[in-house]
């Protein structure tokens, strides 16, 4: 058999569990049909529950629905973008909702963008209207960037009313500096108030027909390997393929009766698609928070007994030791799902040992809607990510050509399936690049490596941007980065190269240290505890103590924020 027939076979299909089969009926639905038919069957079930504010599924409609009403009043139309500028509230999926329902698309902002970013993304992404948090307006007034619309909303809108002077002062200490602009501003600059608009219009909004494989439902940004972040194009179609999928490879959940944690941002395709919309086209109850604090969504989970929680690698790292961990019955849940990042090893036994129950992992893009592999519930594969979901394809070929690799070899992992973004925005030297064809099929290089195991289970080592060449070898950053995970005073850390004539890039680790080890352990101990579990050639040259690494938007430590800091030193 040859490499690409290894792949064309699909070995992961034995592995699927008992019932399940590659092929997945898609519905030719928006998303916002997708959310009706939900409401038609679970309109008395409630649909959000805010800090003990319930919202139900017809109550949910009633307001998306007004808002959309509003929307088109305001001149928004069917093709244009409204940016969400939003921490999670009701309000975000109220805006999401409603923008898409009238043929608009959204672009998600992170609520710790600075205003260069801020700006950056209104302007490509041509927004013409603005929601956003009234605590972090500054930062829009700040771009400078002109909108058609500005919609300002509080956190205390849709809080009861016994937390709603709490919700605003536990704002206020993590965007402190920003101030909430006063009625008579918003008054002279034409700003808009959510509640104000909401109230004012009926649940009446213009019938739009939508075409799920051609219009644009989002427009999420995602890092590029260096410069400004660039849009992925993702259609109504896209959406409700990748929730058909989801379904299918996760039969166990039974609509209209799960109940999630919502803490992962919205923002985020993580949050917005696997947790917000997989939850609202299943007829789920999400538990929303603005902030994840930990006592609280543990909390919450034993009070509302949650059937699935999705974290990222740090929350599972910071619960495995946490105190109060043990109050939730883990074992209960139908999913522990884990997602953005890599899961060390070291964290999974140390998890597995705490609570008794599995961490599942999956993987995916911006651009393949959030999820493209996932771990089969009966048989997961430590080490590994899982396998494809129904309706996808996925190989691998040399990172810097097209031939298909054979079982085993690690190259870049390529992937073909009803969830492929359908290109960048304004973006087409890039899109070409990584949307490619092959043999007539169009294939989403993803810029890992990866490989396959014979039983077609996938395994992640790095992304090709961090492979680090050292004398003519070949380091994956993330294989020092687990050895340095595995030393017990090693809080955190993150591995780059140090470009170097002699022999390519030097192996460099940032390193973060217990707080009882500081001072106390040198680089060259690290560096000894580094030869007594690598290759040599894979041993750090240089260790550099920090109080804290940088990290993204969900907690993973910037490998790209640490070369940017070396190439300006």
């Amino acid at each position: 058999m040859n490499p690409k027939e290894a792949y064309a076979a699909k070995p992961w299909l034995k592995h699927y569990p008992e019932g399940i089969i590659d092929t997945v009926n898609i519905p030719i639905l928006s998303v916002p049909d997708l959310f009706d038919r939900v409401v038609e069957k679970y309109g008395n079930k409630t649909a959000l529950i805010f800090y003990g504010n319930k919202i139900s599924y017809a109550k949910l409609k009633e307001l998306i629905d007004r808002f959309a009403t509003a929307l088109a009043d305001l001149g928004v139309k069917r093709g244009d973008t409204v940016a969400l500028y939003l921490l999670n509230c009701p309000q975000y999926v109220i805006t999401y909702f409603a923008a898409l329902k009238i043929g608009a698309k959204v672009t998600p902002i992170s609520p710790v963008y600075t205003s260069h970013e801020i700006k950056h993304q209104l302007e490509d992404s041509d927004a013409t209207t603005v929601v956003c948090q009234d605590i972090l307006y500054d930062n829009v007034e700040k771009t400078g960037v002109v909108m058609k619309n500005v919609i300002l909303t509080s956190i205390a809108d849709y809080l009861p009313t016994f937390k709603k002077l709490l919700g605003k002062s536990a704002l206020g200490k993590v965007f402190g500096e920003m101030h909430v602009p006063t009625p008579k501003f918003m008054k002279e600059a034409g700003l808009l108030q959510f509640q104000d608009i909401i109230k004012k219009y009926p649940p009446q909004p213009p019938k739009v027909t939508i075409d799920p494989a051609k219009d644009i439902a989002a427009l999420p940004y995602t890092g590029g390997t260096t410069g400004l972040p660039k849009a992925a194009i993702l259609t109504h179609g896209n959406m409700v393929a990748l929730q058909a999928q989801v379904m299918a490879f996760w039969p166990f959940f039974e609509e209209g009766n799960e109940l999630v944690m919502a803490f992962l941002p919205f923002f985020h395709i993580y949050g917005q698609v696997v947790v917000m919309l997989a939850s609202l086209s299943q007829g789920f109850t999400m538990v929303l928070f603005t902030a994840p604090d930990i006592d609280d969504i543990l909390s919450a989970m034993e009070r509302y007994q949650a059937s699935a929680f999705y974290g990222v690698p740090t929350m599972f790292e910071y619960l495995k030791e946490y105190e109060k961990t043990d109050r939730v019955n883990w074992k209960r849940l139908k999913l522990i799902a884990c997602g953005a990042d890599t899961l060390h090893e070291s964290t999974i036994e140390a998890w597995e040992r705490r609570t008794g129950s599995k961490i599942f992992e999956g993987y995916g893009m911006t651009e393949t809607t959030a999820i493209s592999h996932g771990s089969p519930i009966q048989r997961p594969k430590k080490g590994s990510f899982g396998v494809p979901l129904p309706g996808m394809k996925a190989a691998i070929i040399e990172h810097e050509g097209t031939n298909f690799l054979s079982v085993g070899e690690v190259g870049e992992l390529i992937l073909n399936g009803p969830n492929i973004m359908q290109g960048y925005w304004k973006r087409e030297e890039e899109t070409k690049e990584s949307l490619i064809d092959i043999d007539g099929e169009k294939w989403l290089r993803t810029g890992d490596l990866v490989s396959m195991d014979e039983e077609g289970y996938f395994h992640f080592f790095d992304r090709k941007r961090d492979l680090i060449k050292y004398k003519g070898y070949s380091v994956f950053a993330r294989h020092v980065e687990e050895v340095l995970y595995k030393h017990p005073q090693i809080k955190a850390a993150g591995v780059v190269g140090v470009p170097d004539p002699k022999v390519g890039q030097l192996i460099k680790a940032y390193v973060v240290l217990e707080s009882e080890a500081r001072g106390k352990i040198s680089e060259e101990e690290i560096i000894n505890f580094c030869k007594e579990n690598l290759a040599h050639y894979k041993v750090p040259k240089i260790i550099e103590f920090r109080g804290e690494l940088p990290k993204t938007d969900v907690g993973k430590v910037s490998r790209r924020e640490l070369r940017e800091e070396l190439e300006e030193s």
